[in-house]
C-alpha cells in the first residue's frame, strides 16, 4: 500500500531553487535511502515532506497515514546533545504529535514510552540526564522518541552522522530490525553510501531533481552511484 508520494513537488530555500520537480512515491515496508551530494536538496525534501516547508509547486500526497504520524528523528547539533532533560522525558515527549490539544500525558502515552525504551534496550537509562549518555545512546533515545510518535513511518536525517563504527553498525541493525520485523517504513538521508546500499531496498538520488528513484540493486549499475560512492560526501 502506498503511504505517500511525492507529485511534481518544487521548493524553494533562501530563493534557491533546492527542489525541482521531484516525482516518487514510498510503500508499505519501503527503506528508502535519499542520497545526493551537498546543497542536492536532501534535507529540504525531508522539511517539505514534514510540512516544515511549504512546496512553491506541486505537492505531497498522503494515504493510510497522516503528516502528524511521522517520526522525525533530525540531525542533532550540538546544543541538542546537551539538553538538560531526563531520558524519560525525552522519549514521553515522542508522544506529543498524537495527543492533539490534550494538555497533559496519558497512561496510554506512558506505556508506549516505556515499550519503545524496552524495545530499543534503553529502559535502564530512563532516569539518567539526557546528556549523560554517549552519542550512541542518545540516538536510540531519539529513536524511541520517533517511535512514539508512529510505527508507520520513520524519517532519519543522518542518523549516524558523528557517532564511532560500533555504534553506527548498532544502529543501521536496530533500524533494519524496525524495518524488517515491525513493519516499520524508514526514509533516511544519507551520505554514508556503504550503508545506504547496504540497508536500503531503494535508493532516491538527487540532484535538486531525481537522478535515479528504484530498487538499490538497479541503482548500484549507474552512473550516479559510480560517481557518488566514488568519494566522500557529506550532509547538504
Amino acid at each position: 500500500m502506498r503511504l505517500l508520494s511525492c507529485e511534481d513537488l518544487c521548493m524553494h530555500y533562501d530563493s534557491i531553487n533546492a527542489v525541482c520537480h521531484v516525482d516518487f512515491s514510498v510503500e508499505e515496508g519501503d527503506y528508502l535511502c535519499v542520497v545526493g551530494e551537498n546543497g542536492s536538496g536532501k534535507s529540504t525534501l525531508m522539511k517539505g515532506i514534514l510540512g516544515l516547508l511549504p512546496p512553491s509547486h506541486g505537492r505531497v500526497v498522503f494515504s493510510g497515514l497522516s503528516q502528524n504520524e511521522i517520526g522525525y528523528l533530525p540531525q542533532q547539533t550540538v546544543v541538542q546533545r546537551d539538553f538538560p532533560a531526563s531520558v524519560w522525558e525525552v522519549v514521553l515527549s515522542g508522544c506529543n504529535s498524537r495527543r492533539g490539544w490534550h494538555p497533559f500525558y496519558s497512561k496510554e502515552d506512558a506505556n508506549r514510552a516505556n515499550e519503545m525504551l524496552l524495545l530499543l534496550n534503553m529502559e535502564h537509562v530512563k532516569n539518567r540526564s539526557y546528556r549523560e549518555l554517549s552519542g550512541g545512546q542518545q540516538q536510540r533515545v531519539l529513536l524511541a522518541r520517533a517511535l512514539c510518535a508512529t510505527e508507520k513511518l520513520l524519517l532519519l536525517d543522518e542518523p549516524a552522522a558523528g557517532l564511532d563504527p560500533t555504534a553506527t553498525a548498532e544502529l543501521y541493525q536496530i533500524i533494519k530490525d524496525l524495518n524488517q520485523k515491525r513493519g516499520v517504513t524508514v526514509i533516511m538521508v544519507s551520505h554514508d553510501m556503504k550503508n545506504a546500499v547496504a540497508y536500503g531496498t531503494k535508493i532516491l538520488h538527487m540532484a535538486t531533481h531525481v537522478q535515479f528513484f528504484g530498487p538499490t540493486d538497479e541503482y548500484m549499475k549507474t552512473e550516479a552511484f559510480a560517481r557518488l560512492s566514488g568519494g566522500a560526501h557529506h550532509n547538504d
